[in-house]
């Protein structure tokens, strides 16, 4: 008996981003159009300066595109506006920067609970103290991020994105602020995350390694999609 394929998550529809200045037009994606099955992986490679940050902003309808869009879940992230978007992140993406981008002035388990706070969640607490426990964070609870390692930091940052269950993860070179041992447990943790929670994890990376272990490779040259 065949099985369908999995719906879209994410549909990226000729997406061209274009900016100006007194040097004149500079092209940075050009006619980009791929979509992601639900629980897929996938890496966006290509050379420095490629394109590949901007799609990933796009793609979190944090940037937008000068033609074309983008669809979540059957959703065009450009026909809504900011706070429409802002609020569609909210209930179903999570974000991993390479520069972990927790709030100084919280406790690791503060900084996991903000996401859920925010949310109106009630079981904020409990929810962020598993999700610590899960990444191995379980006696940092109550450690400032000044206090933690990069590595630490990290997985207080992937338990803050992870909290929420969301449909789609997006990772902008979540390894490369780490040595190799670390980010190897941290990319073991997003791999093992993405299968336990269904979630579609999408990323940015420059490590080889990492791009082979994801279902998808998104090349991009010069802005334009080389191979997907």
């Amino acid at each position: 008996m065949s099985t369908s394929p999995s719906p879209a998550i994410i549909e990226v529809q000729h997406v061209s981003k274009s900016v100006t200045d007194s040097t004149g037009t500079l092209d940075i994606l050009r006619d980009v159009h791929f979509s992601l099955a639900a629980r897929e992986t996938a890496a966006i490679v290509g050379a420095s300066g490629s394109g590949k940050s901007t799609l990933l902003s796009i793609i979190a309808g944090l940037d937008t595109p000068t033609q074309g869009t983008v669809l979540l879940a059957g959703q065009n992230l450009f026909g809504m506006n900011e706070d429409q978007r802002a609020a569609v992140r909210a209930q179903k993406m999570g974000f991993v920067f390479q520069s972990f981008q927790l709030m100084a002035n919280l406790t690791a388990i503060e900084n996991v609970m903000l996401p859920l706070e925010l949310a109106g969640r009630k079981d904020s607490r409990k929810a962020a103290t598993e999700m610590l426990q899960r990444v191995g964070l379980g006696a940092r609870l109550s450690h400032y991020p000044k206090v933690l390692s990069g590595g630490e930091q990290q997985r207080v940052a992937l338990a803050r994105a992870f909290v929420v269950q969301p449909a789609v993860l997006l990772a902008d070179e979540p390894t490369g602020s780490l040595d190799f041992a670390t980010g190897e447990t941290v990319m073991q943790l997003m791999f093992d995350l993405n299968r336990e929670l269904g979630t579609t994890l999408v990323l940015v990376t420059h490590d080889r390694s990492i791009a082979e272990r994801c279902t998808r490779r998104i090349t991009i040259e010069a802005g334009r999609l080389a191979a997907v």
